[in-house]
């Protein structure tokens, strides 16, 4: 017998990861050394939008600086109060595009599921923050009614997984839907759109790795990671075994003034992301909704940050320049 002292450390579940993550907004302020500025970083009100974050994201922030790129996108701030004309709880037309329980139907060919309303990081300009997940996830009753919409309409062949994060469901969850789809004959494809390989990258364990492995269609991972300090040694790891496991990586990141409204900045995100295996595919600009005004960067100024990013990077790096118009057929390229 190997002695107690001598047994391999086990890895810490991602599961008590995601328990432990921060949720006080001045317990987060305390751990960066920024807990005297905490009467002038928070809002005096409620957002109404709580703080959640892993402790292990907080750790790529600086230390001691308000202005980190990843501390604004989870730190909740007074310009989230103000209303905005043109910022609206329902930013890009999801409650007239739900087509059953939990599903959105905006474009031909696709349908996405809203999963869950869980995400391991509430991201402060999420388009979704208002969306009413109590009512309305596709994972309700075994994904029953979902499932039976995407049987029943021959059109889709790819099925997007979105939330909230589709990746806070557990594997077996994932894997009720997963043999459900391989009964469908005429859907091909399962793309899904997460955070937690960023955020929680621990998410990404044995269990997910073979069941995504094992999944009888073509599986895309569409990640989302704003700023090259998102990604680091875990991310890669993360990143690599999602390729192992036959996936086809993307990377989508939003424009946000403050965080990522630099093209030194965009630049570095883009080789970040291709080094972890990961390929530049959308940058979006902001979605109009309601709280998230102080981020947005004019189209003028977006569009120069991708003219010089074709002048700096070779072509598969540069990230299409898009915005999501409610009721249009696609997105829409700037």
């Amino acid at each position: 017998m190997i002695p107690a002292n001598r047994l391999p450390a086990q890895p810490v579940r991602w599961q008590q990861l995601w328990r432990e993550s921060v949720t006080d907004p001045r317990e987060l302020l305390a751990l960066l050394g920024l807990a005297e500025r905490a009467g002038e970083l928070l809002p005096a009100a409620d957002t109404g939008f709580a703080l959640r974050v892993p402790r292990g994201f907080v750790a790529r922030m600086r230390h001691g600086d308000a202005d980190d790129p990843l501390l604004r996108q989870v730190l909740p701030q007074a310009a989230e109060l103000g209303e905005v004309p043109g910022f609206t709880r329902d930013a890009v037309g999801d409650l007239a595009a739900r087509s059953a329980n939990g599903v959105l139907h905006k474009y031909e060919g696709r349908a996405l599921l809203v999963a869950t309303g869980s995400c391991a990081v509430h991201c402060r300009y999420c388009f979704r923050r208002h969306f009413p997940y109590a009512d309305d996830t596709a994972a309700a009753n075994r994904w029953s009614e979902a499932v039976g919409h995407l049987r029943a309409d021959r059109s889709i062949g790819e099925v997007i997984l979105s939330g909230g994060d589709p990746l806070s469901l557990s594997t077996g969850k994932l894997a009720e839907l997963g043999d459900a789809l391989a009964t469908i004959p005429h859907v091909r494809r399962l793309r899904i759109h997460t955070r937690l390989p960023i955020v929680l990258p621990e998410r990404v364990d044995t269990d997910f790795h073979r069941w995504l492995a094992a999944l009888p269609l073509q599986r895309v991972v569409v990640l989302h990671a704003n700023h090259p300090a998102e990604i680091d040694a875990g991310v890669d790891a993360a990143c690599a075994r999602l390729r192992d496991a036959g996936a086809t990586l993307l990377n989508q990141a939003v424009l946000l003034r403050g965080v990522n409204d630099d093209v030194d900045v965009l630049a570095g995100l883009s080789e970040r992301s291709f080094a972890a295996g990961v390929l530049p595919y959308y940058l979006h600009q902001l979605d109009r909704v309601a709280g998230a005004a102080h981020f947005e960067v004019p189209d003028a100024r977006a569009q120069a940050l991708v003219d010089a990013l074709r002048r700096r990077l070779p072509g598969y790096l540069v990230p299409r320049l898009v915005r999501e118009v409610a009721g249009e057929p696609s997105k829409t390229p700037l």
